[in-house]
């Protein structure tokens, strides 16, 4: 688990066993991913934050990118049918969207809801029906109550619909604008019952992300980072640019506007100096649509050698990016090499789990058995891993009195302050051996280092 799909399993977890979810403003975004979540934990009968696993979490996120995959066939009408089946198959094995797929963030909910919005907006400018300005509206609503940075995609839309917008009749602006509100408003205030949700909402935007975008120095990056994770996905760029030769020269009106939406889009997001490389996905989906058009034209073209040239190029492109998306998101899931991977979580957290497990196993209180963490360090997603345990406690410096608890985990910095909390502050007699609970340097993730230290008269039961 990344240390951000942690962080809302444990936000979900509070809603799941309390039915409750307060909308925080300090930066976990909305609360859409938790209620979603709902149903498949409730499906698989998990009633309990110990009793959730990354299936049931992974699961919304997961069917989310399969209904993108599925999204280009809702703009039939509006684009060629070969155009949406090449888009379609793009998106099914887009690596970044494969791979993203797969985490519980809000992302691809997002970007999901934003296809449903664009969808709903075009049914209205063809037929003219309130119903359908209402669903746009809905869907807009949704996204920001899925993560308030969806007025990124706001601000392009309006800009990429550019003079379309003066022929929304005032009535379909009226529904539209309540349908958006009332949405956002419900999930925001978690159904009325945190009735300040909304309001936070706006002041988490202004202050916290706002704030984040230009100052957080953890994920500031250069202007073209999104654009080197993007770079291994070269089948995608070629076809989009072909899509966007045929958007010039046939005039074509999907094409235009979907690359229009997708420049706005790329524009801000890598103008603003706070990068995530999922937040890549809200202009990479309509990339994906001018590709699949781009594709289309070439196949069509009256010369042989170029419509020979654009099948190779489809083969092979899709064989590799098909191949990236299996080796990103099956074996090399968690690899610093992989270009997806972003401060992630590394294997070594599962021998911090299971060494505290088997510690347990042979400690008289079982699962109960007191763990110490000490660290000023953010450990998550630590806390998933030892969720079943209800006497862990986290501490930012060692305590100075009482008993040490019988398995302590730090950060290095910590150690010297606990050797002499062992070894020096209690009276002779009264000293207990601590020994160490690995036998090599573990890593949660990349430069954050984990120590453990066991009391030696539980680790001789372990032997």
């Amino acid at each position: 688990m990344h240390a951000d799909e942690a962080v809302h399993a444990a936000k979900f977890g509070t809603l799941l066993e309390t039915g409750r979810y307060q909308y925080d403003p300090a930066g976990y975004h909305g609360t859409v991913l938790a209620y979603l979540t709902l149903a498949p934990a409730l499906a698989r009968g998990q009633t309990r934050y110990v009793a959730l696993d990354e299936t049931t979490l992974r699961l919304v996120p997961a069917l989310a990118g399969l209904l993108l995959a599925l999204s280009p066939f809702l703009f039939a009408g509006w684009s060629d049918r070969t155009s949406l089946w090449l888009a379609a198959a793009l998106a099914a094995v887009s690596p970044a969207f494969v791979y993203y797929s797969r985490y519980y963030v809000p992302e691809t909910p997002l970007v999901s809801l934003n296809a449903l919005a664009l969808a709903a907006g075009w049914r209205y400018a063809q037929t003219k029906r309130l119903v359908w300005a209402i669903a746009a509206g809905a869907a807009l609503g949704l996204m920001y109550a899925t993560k308030e940075t969806a007025v990124i995609a706001f601000v392009a839309l309006a800009v990429a619909c550019g003079k379309r917008l003066r022929t929304v009749g005032h009535r379909a602006v009226i529904a539209c604008a309540v349908a958006a509100f009332g949405a956002a408003a419900l999930l925001l205030s978690s159904f009325f019952l945190n009735p300040a949700g909304p309001l936070d909402s706006v002041r988490a935007l202004m202050v916290t992300y706002l704030g984040q975008a230009f100052q957080d120095p953890l994920h500031r990056h250069p202007w073209y980072f999104y654009f080197g994770v993007l770079a291994y996905e070269w089948p995608i760029l070629v076809l989009a640019g072909a899509g966007v030769w045929r958007a010039v020269t046939e005039r074509d009106e999907f094409l235009r506007f979907a690359g229009t939406y997708a420049l706005i889009m790329a524009v801000i997001y890598s103008a603003l100096p706070y990068k995530t490389p999922w937040c890549a996905l809200n202009f990479w989906y309509p990339v994906l649509l001018v590709a699949g058009g781009g594709a289309a034209w070439m196949l069509r073209t009256p010369e042989i050698g170029l419509r020979v040239a654009t099948a190779l190029v489809l083969m092979v492109g899709f064989a590799d990016l098909s191949w990236q998306a299996w080796s990103c998101s099956v074996p090399n899931a968690s690899d610093p090499d992989n270009p997806y991977v972003y401060a992630h979580t590394g294997a070594d957290a599962f021998l911090i789990r299971d060494r505290v497990a088997r510690l347990a196993r042979f400690h008289p209180d079982g699962e109960r058995m007191p763990v110490a963490i000490v660290t000023t360090q953010n450990l998550w997603p630590l806390p998933w891993y030892l969720r079943r345990y209800p006497n862990v406690r986290w501490w930012r410096a060692i305590a100075e009195t009482g008993p040490v608890a019988p398995v302590v985990l730090l950060t290095p910095d910590f150690e010297p302050a606990l050797v002499k909390r062992l070894y020096e502050t209690p009276p002779p007699g009264q000293r207990e051996l601590y020994v160490n609970l690995f036998d090599r340097p573990v890593e949660l993730r990349p430069g954050v280092e984990v120590r453990g230290f066991a009391a030696k008269s539980l680790w001789d039961k372990m032997q």
